[in-house]
């Protein structure tokens, strides 16, 4: 029964795909308003980081920033049926790529494509996807139904390499070492056993600080690639790479990673990603953000 209501899931998301873009954001405003009115435990969670993120911003305009995410949040989510299902033509009219040419390295160095968590994070590596075969993170779904759609999404331009969490660093130096350009997302709470804490606009948050050590084991390259989400799709910026890094030091670096991030949030912050518990891990004997 679970997967025949699946299967119905997809067909109904099969046939949004057809939908011309201005009719799919139109429906995405208004999931995104109704998700802003009924999960609470998701605006509260948005909310809390804003208030800790801009707290000289008045609460109305924090609520209407949070209000602007769920909608940019769920057209994103309805726009992923372009990337599974869109023509190719199509795409490249919709999310439009500035600075491939940084995607690769005419010298054969390793590169590490740096992603962080905006709602056109998909859009960006299904653009990118179509430029190169890449190695990214992949963790498997629950469903099978949907596990195997989000997979095939995954490898639908090219023959990327999906790696589990759980294979670790050596995996992935071992990718890259082998030519893939890695797909790498730095901004998630993965809990304090392989974190360290750097400030992340002003406060102290849980940052895994592996981007330092893949660089520093394979002399890897960083082009950071953000995606914006504009009304008539997406525009990718991958940027040059980055000079000076590794620096002193793994801290120093994460360091540094954290004020490039933020210093995109402030570009656009309606389009980070504001409902996953960012600062959940605390330092000893800091109290928590979240009830």
């Amino acid at each position: 029964m679970t997967n025949i209501l699946s299967y119905l899931a997809i067909a109904f998301l099969w046939l949004l795909h057809w939908l011309p873009l201005p009719a799919l954001r139109a429906l995405g405003w208004g999931l995104g308003r109704l998700l802003y009115v009924l999960a609470r435990a998701r605006r509260e969670i948005a909310l809390t980081n804003l208030r800790l993120c801009f707290p000289e911003m008045p609460e109305a305009e924090r609520q209407n920033l949070a209000r602007a995410h769920f909608v940019a949040f769920s057209r994103a989510v309805l726009d992923r049926t372009l990337g599974w299902w869109a023509s190719r033509e199509r795409l490249e009219r919709i999310i439009r790529i500035a600075g491939a040419e940084h995607l690769s390295d005419p010298g054969g160095r390793p590169t590490i494509v740096l992603s962080p968590h905006f709602v056109g994070l998909d859009a960006g590596g299904t653009r990118t996807s179509m430029l190169i075969a890449g190695c990214s993170l992949y963790s498997n779904q629950r469903n099978p139904v949907f596990n195997k759609l989000l997979y095939d999404g995954r490898m639908r331009f090219n023959e990327a390499l999906l790696l589990s969490r759980q294979e670790g660093i050596r995996r992935i130096v071992k990718a890259l070492k082998d030519g893939y350009p890695f797909y790498y997302l730095p901004d998630q709470d993965f809990g304090r056993k392989e974190s360290i804490f750097v400030p992340f606009f002003g406060i102290q948050t849980a940052t895994i600080p592996a981007l330092s050590r893949l660089v520093r084991l394979t002399g890897a390259r960083v082009v950071p690639c953000i995606t914006r989400q504009v009304p008539d799709g997406y525009e990718v910026e991958v940027m040059p790479p980055w000079e000076n890094f590794p620096g002193e030091s793994i801290e120093a670096d994460t360091a540094a990673v954290s004020r490039f991030i933020e210093s995109q949030v402030l570009r656009m912050p309606e389009q980070y990603f504001w409902l996953h518990k960012r600062f959940k891990t605390r330092p000893p004997g800091e109290q928590r953000f979240y009830k």
